[in-house]
């Protein structure tokens, strides 16, 4: 396997790993990045969404307790019977729609106009929000939401099908117009991500399994272990983070690079059409 795209896919694992559960759009950070690289044709557009997994698996590490808690008081305790409940209501939405609007997304909207309007409109959101969020939110922690908070969380989820929108965003952001804290909003967040990003995982591999080999194995391994441990690290400074500030610089950044979607589009710098 060739070192240096080995090392391509390491610094694609970085930017998953860091920018997946952040409202921030993991995905536009990939077309840019893997552009520059020259890691943008078939296979990598492949890879950018098999590499969730490992993401995904840093959520399941770090919140292994309460995960293996809920699995063995699934048969008995109505608190685990609750969450596991409220996780799949909530990822539901996203499954059908992603199903039926796949291609249409794929036709339609990766296009520049939209993926930096998706970065600035949600930017202008998260201000809003951030400016009416409730000094003591109604929902505290994940365990007091009801399936009608998680289904409402889940259809805001499906927003984040939008590129350049940003599925933590979504439901992160959403979560707290519907009256989550901000912790139990990133919180669910990642918990929902864990079906939703595993399933579009593995459903991307299944489509385009015809493109892919046994040769491929270490350039898919390599891109996973970063992207475990950059996620990792990004879940444990986030959870930090906004225990004392707000997702006010989020969104002046995410303005900032709306402007950059704009002008690598105009410069032909980036090919935002897939």
């Amino acid at each position: 396997m060739d070192i240096v795209l080995l090392m391509k896919a390491a610094v694609m694992g970085v930017v998953e790993g860091l920018t997946e559960f952040l409202p921030v759009s993991s995905t536009g950070h990939l077309i840019v990045t893997g552009t520059l690289l020259g890691f943008d044709d078939d296979r990598a557009k492949v890879f950018d969404i098999a590499i969730q997994t490992g993401a995904i698996f840093a959520v399941i590490i770090y919140y292994w307790q309460k995960i293996r808690q809920t699995l063995v008081g699934l048969p008995s305790q109505r608190q685990a019977q609750r969450f596991a409940l409220n996780v799949l209501i909530g990822f539901l939405p996203a499954a059908v729609i992603g199903l039926l609007a796949y291609k249409t997304i794929k036709a339609h909207l990766f296009n520049p106009g939209v993926v930096a309007g998706a970065f600035i409109v949600g930017a202008l959101i998260i201000l809003w929000v951030e400016k009416v969020a409730k000094p003591v939110p109604r929902i505290q922690s994940v365990d007091d939401m009801s399936a009608l908070d998680a289904l409402k969380v889940g259809f805001v989820q499906c927003l984040g099908m939008i590129p350049g929108t940003s599925r933590s965003g979504a439901t992160i952001i959403g979560g707290m117009l519907l009256g989550l804290s901000r912790r139990a909003a990133t919180e669910f967040s990642f918990y929902l991500a864990i079906p939703t990003l595993i399933g579009a995982g593995a459903y991307s591999l299944y489509k385009e399994r015809a493109l892919l080999s046994v040769a491929d194995i270490p350039l898919f391994a390599v891109g996973l272990v970063v992207s475990f441990i950059a996620a990792w690290l990004c879940i444990r400074w986030l959870l930090r983070y906004i225990a004392t500030h707000t997702f006010v610089g989020f969104a002046w950044y995410r303005i900032a690079f709306g402007l950059v979607v704009l002008a690598t589009a105009w410069s032909g710098l980036v090919n935002w059409s897939a």
